[in-house]
C-alpha cells in the first residue's frame, strides 16, 4: 500500500509524534506533482501579467525585469537583465527537463517500439506542417514576418495534459500516452528548429568550444560516472559555451539532458542479496531499550543500507524528479509571467489581430494543428503502419488534436527569438494566448462529450501502476483513483486480477469498468497494459 495524505504511513514506520508532519509533506509532494495544479498557476501567472501589462503598473514592472544583474570575476565582467535570466537560463533548466523526458522517451518509454510510437511520431509531424502551411499563407509574401513560421508549430505539454488531467479516469490512457508522446515529438521538432533556424550566426571558435565540453560529458558517461555533480557543473560550461557561440543557449540544456546516464551503478541482483543481509544484520543489531543514537553498530549498518539504495536510482531519473516541481511551480509561472505582457493601452487593437502575423499565428495553432494532427494519425491507421490506442476513438483523437493547438510556453519562447519588432512578438503573443484559450476550451468540451457518453454507458476507465515515477503524461493523477475504484467493487477476484495484470506488465495498465447504475464497479473487463 502506498503512502496517501490521509494515510501518509500505511506501514506504521514513523512515530506517532510525525504523522502530522508526513501528512502535511505528502500534500506539498502530491500538489508539486499535478500536471492540473501546475498548468493552473502558469494560467493564474500568465492572467496576472495581461492585467498588469493593461494597468499603470506596467511601466514599472517592465523596467524591473530589465534590471540588470551584474557578476564579475577577475577580469571578466558579465551582465544580463532579469528577463533574460529567466529566457536564457532558466529555460535552459526547463529544456533540461524536457531532455531527461526525451531521453526516458527513447530508452524505455513510448519511443522505443517504433509501430508503437509511430502513430504520436507521424501525427506530430502533420501537426508541425499543417500550421507551417497555414502561417505561410498569411506571410510568405512579406519578408519581414515570413521568418515565423515556427511560431504555430509547438505543443505546450503541461497545459495540454493539465487541461486533459481534469477529465479524469473518463478519458483512456491512450489518449495520455499519445498527447505526451506527441508532445514529446513535438518537442524534439521544436528543438531542431530552434537551433538551426532561430540563432544568430554562430561562433566556429565557440561551437569548438561547445563541441569539446560535450566531449567530456560523453566521455564522463563511458567512464561510469554516476554522480550527478561532474555533469552538472561541466553543463555550466556548456551552456556558456553555447550561449557565446550564438546558438540560442537553451540548446544547452537539451544536450546535457543526454549525457546524464540512464543506469544504476549499483549491481541490481547484488543488492537485493546485499540489502536482505543488511537488514538482517540491523535486526540482529537493534537493541530496543537502547536510545538510538548509543547503537553505533545498528546506525552504521542503516546508514550504509541508505546509501547504497540511493545510488539505485539512476541519475537521469533523480535529476528529473529534482527539477519537476522547480520548472512547473517556478521557472514556467516566471517566465509565463515575464513573457504574456501583452498591453492594449495605446495601441491600435484592432491592427493588432488584424495583422497577418496574428491570423498565421491564430489559425496555424486553433486548426492546423488539429487538422495536421488528425490527417496524418487518418492516413497512419488507414495505410495500416499503426493502430490507434485500445479504447480510443476518433473523438477521442480530435479532442487530443485540438489540445495539440494549446502552444503558450514554446510557440511564445519561439515568437522572441523569430521576431526582432516588439510590435510583431506582440501580434503573435495576442495569437498564442487567444489561439491557445480557445484550443484548451475546444479540446476539452469535445472529450468532456465523449467522457460524457461513456459515463452514460456506466464506463470508467482506470489506469493504474506499481512504478513511483512523475510522467508528464498525468498518468499518474488519473492512477490515484486506481485503489478506490477497483477494491470499491467488493469483488477479491477482481482486485487480485489487478493485482496480477499490474506485475505482469510492470508498468501502467488500463481497466474499462463498467459500474451499475448506482455508479459502483461490478467487473473489470478488457484487461491491457498501454506501457511495458
Amino acid at each position: 500500500m502506498e503512502p496517501t495524505a490521509k494515510n501518509p504511513d500505511p506501514h506504521h514506520i514513523f512515530i506517532d509524534e510525525v504523522q502530522g508532519h508526513q501528512r502535511r509533506w505528502l500534500k506539498v509532494i502530491q500538489f508539486t506533482n499535478s500536471s492540473t495544479k501546475a498548468a493552473a498557476i502558469m494560467l493564474a501567472a500568465a492572467i496576472v501579467a495581461l492585467i498588469i501589462a493593461n494597468s499603470p503598473a506596467f511601466e514599472p514592472f517592465e523596467e524591473f525585469w530589465h534590471t540588470h544583474v551584474v557578476v564579475g570575476v577577475g577580469g571578466f565582467i558579465g551582465e544580463m537583465s532579469l528577463a533574460h535570466i529567466i529566457n536564457d537560463i532558466f529555460m535552459a533548466v526547463f529544456f533540461l527537463l524536457v531532455g531527461l523526458e526525451i531521453k526516458y522517451e527513447m530508452t524505455v518509454g513510448e519511443l522505443t517500439n517504433i509501430r508503437q510510437a509511430a502513430l504520436p511520431i507521424i501525427a506530430a509531424m502533420g501537426g508541425v506542417l499543417a500550421p507551417i502551411v497555414i502561417y505561410s499563407i498569411f506571410n510568405a509574401a512579406n519578408p519581414e514576418t515570413s521568418h515565423g513560421w515556427g511560431v504555430p508549430t509547438a505543443t505546450d505539454i503541461a497545459f495540454a495534459l493539465g487541461i486533459m488531467a481534469l477529465l479524469g479516469n473518463r478519458v483512456p490512457n491512450g489518449v495520455r500516452v499519445f498527447l505526451s508522446t506527441l508532445a514529446v515529438a513535438d518537442d524534439i521538432i521544436a528543438i531542431l528548429v530552434i537551433a538551426i533556424f532561430y540563432g544568430q550566426s554562430p561562433s566556429l571558435m565557440w561551437l569548438a568550444v561547445a563541441a569539446v565540453v560535450l566531449v567530456a560529458l560523453v566521455l564522463l558517461n563511458r567512464a561510469h560516472v554516476y554522480s550527478l555533480a561532474p555533469y552538472l557543473l561541466i553543463g555550466c560550461l556548456l551552456w556558456f559555451a553555447v550561449f557565446m557561440s550564438g546558438v540560442h543557449s537553451t540548446i544547452a540544456g537539451v544536450l546535457l539532458a543526454f549525457t546524464i546516464p540512464t543506469g544504476s551503478r549499483v549491481d541490481l541482483q547484488k543488492f537485493m542479496t546485499w540489502s536482505g543481509d543488511r537488514v538482517r544484520e540491523a535486526r540482529d543489531s537493534f537493541v530496543e531499550s537502547q536510545p538510538v543514537v548509543l547503537q553505533k553498530d545498528y546506525m552504521f549498518t542503516v546508514s550504509r543500507l541508505s546509501s547504497v539504495a540511493k545510488q539505485v536510482v539512476p541519475p537521469a531519473t533523480r535529476l528529473e524528479h529534482m527539477l519537476y516541481p522547480w520548472v512547473y511551480f517556478a521557472v514556467l509561472p516566471l517566465f509565463a509571467l515575464t513573457n504574456a505582457d501583452v498591453s492594449f493601452l495605446g495601441g491600435d487593437v484592432l491592427a493588432m489581430v488584424s495583422s497577418p502575423v496574428f491570423f498565421g499565428v491564430f489559425f496555424g495553432l486553433l486548426l492546423g494543428k488539429p487538422i495536421g494532427i488528425l490527417l496524418f494519425s487518418f492516413l497512419t491507421v488507414k495505410f495500416k503502419i499503426a493502430n490507434l490506442p485500445d479504447h480510443v476513438n476518433w473523438i477521442h483523437m480530435l479532442g487530443a488534436g485540438i489540445l495539440g493547438g494549446v502552444g503558450f510556453t514554446m510557440a511564445i519562447f519561439v515568437a522572441n527569438l523569430a521576431f526582432p519588432e516588439a510590435v510583431l512578438i506582440a501580434d503573435a503573443k495576442i495569437g498564442i494566448l487567444s489561439a491557445s484559450l480557445l484550443a484548451g476550451v475546444i479540446g476539452f468540451v469535445f472529450l468532456f462529450m465523449q467522457a460524457k457518453a461513456a459515463e452514460r454507458q456506466g464506463i470508467s476507465y482506470v489506469s493504474a501502476s506499481l512504478d513511483d515515477v512523475v510522467r508528464q503524461t498525468a498518468g499518474e493523477e488519473a492512477a490515484d483513483v486506481a485503489d478506490d475504484l477497483v477494491l470499491a467493487c467488493g469483488d477479491d477476484d477482481v482486485v487480485d486480477d489487478v493485482r496480477e495484470v499490474l506485475e505482469a506488465e510492470g508498468g501502467v495498465a488500463e481497466f474499462v469498468i463498467h459500474e451499475t447504475a448506482r455508479a459502483e464497479a461490478e467487473e473489470a473487463e478488457d484487461v491491457t497494459g498501454t506501457r511495458p
